[in-house]
């Protein structure tokens, strides 16, 4: 049984921005996972897992 997607979530250092990218787009992303959309900044590593109550708070990197 599955929940839906997995995350990882990350808040960036440099911005302060709060963003998440879906496990399954690991490989397509590939060096560039988990850089910050906005500054291109490696995101520090938040939490991961299914969508949490604070899912909301985290833009989704597509």
């Amino acid at each position: 049984m599955t929940w839906g997607a997995l995350y990882f979530y990350y808040k960036c250092p440099a911005c302060g921005k709060q963003f998440k990218y879906a496990i399954d787009l690991m490989a397509e992303f590939g060096d560039d996972f988990g850089k910050c959309p906005y500054c291109e900044t490696m995101g520090t590593y938040v939490k991961e897992g299914a969508r949490t109550p604070d899912d909301l708070e985290y833009e989704e990197v597509e």
